[in-house]
């Protein structure tokens, strides 16, 4: 996330038209009048994950703002008609998004399926609650996609929904997704090398929004906490108060923000317990702009884990050094701004 402040959930819709495919065709929309697919998408990092497996067999379109909360969204009217028209609309799941789901049910064409991709491939025994995401609320956190593994399972569970929804495009869809995926892995193993230069017992993050619980489980980061409670608030002088003493005693270097939700209560823990503080990291918020390689999931956590890597004391060669422009495949979604 970055530019906006906290803002708003979701969406509305209107009108369609859908011809249905034909027995080893690929799907007809004749809202795109082109014969490709529409895609609606809800958060930035999603939308180019599967601009990466669609590449130019569909219309690709976010729906949430980049820059804003995607847990609070508010969708304006205009949603409507892009959700009217579209043959599939991924969301993240996991509680993410319930408003929008909603209104996408209410409003889709009868063709259009609507998936959420968190939710498909999380189950529920996995799935984790917290400080911001507590049990007795029900809803998991939701992040997977700041675990480069989870990511993995995305792009193949939404190549193999375009297959099902156009099954001509089979081979197109599995050859970026597996592009796609190679990628992801050379990530991994960058990370897997670079993270073993945090000195000792200093792999813990302290993060104020809570956007990195199911990375810390896969790679055996501690998640000290999140400052942020769940109701998108600050946290009360008493949790802060119980936040300084737990810094000191951990020994936590740098405290992580997030650019979406600036934060003077991180600044003032900071400057209590001698910690750096770092506000820049990203939840869903892609670095650069629209048509530029960085602009991307790549991108986005290219950037998140080097950050993270040096700011725990660390070196982040070769995360920096993996390539984030995908040589095969021209990322051309709308993303809202």
């Amino acid at each position: 996330m970055s530019r906006s402040s906290i803002s708003a959930r979701l969406l509305g819709g209107v009108l369609a038209l859908s011809l249905l495919p034909t027995a080893g065709c690929a799907a007809v929309s004749a809202a795109d009048g082109t014969g490709r697919l529409v895609i609606a998408v809800s958060v930035a990092p999603l939308t180019s994950i599967v601009s990466a497996v669609v590449g130019d067999r569909g219309r690709v379109e976010g729906i949430v703002p980049e820059g804003t909360n995607s847990h609070t969204f508010e969708p304006a009217p205009s949603v409507a008609k892009l959700l009217s028209q579209a043959d599939l609309v991924f969301l993240n799941g996991l509680g993410l998004e319930e408003p929008t789901a909603r209104l996408a049910e209410a409003n889709r064409k009868p063709a259009a399926k609507i998936v959420e991709v968190g939710t498909a491939i999380l189950p529920a025994d996995q799935w984790i609650f917290d400080f911001s995401f507590p049990k007795e609320d029900g809803k998991p956190n939701p992040h997977l996609w700041t675990d480069p593994t989870y990511v993995i399972r995305y792009a193949r569970f939404i190549a193999d929904t375009l297959v099902e929804r156009s099954p001509a495009d089979a081979t197109y869809f599995r050859s970026n997704a597996d592009r796609f995926i190679a990628s992801v892995d050379r990530l991994i193993a960058a990370l897997r090398t670079d993270q073993e230069t945090v000195p000792g017992d200093q792999r813990r993050l302290l993060t104020y929004h809570d956007a990195y619980a199911y990375f810390g489980r896969s790679f055996q980061w501690t998640i000290v906490g999140a400052v942020q409670p769940r109701d998108f608030s600050d946290p009360a002088p008493r949790d802060v108060a119980a936040l300084i003493d737990q810094i000191r005693a951990a020994r936590v270097p740098t405290i992580f923000g997030s650019e979406v939700f600036p934060s003077n209560v991180l600044a003032e823990i900071g400057r209590a317990t001698g910690a750096r503080y770092e506000d820049t990291l990203r939840d869903d918020d892609l670095p650069g702009s629209p048509g530029q390689p960085e602009h991307s999931w790549l991108g986005l956590m290219r950037y998140n884990l080097a950050t993270m890597i040096r700011g725990l004391g660390g070196t982040a060669t070769n995360v920096d050094a993996v390539p984030v422009a995908q040589t095969d495949v021209v990322d051309r979604a709308v993303y809202p701004q």
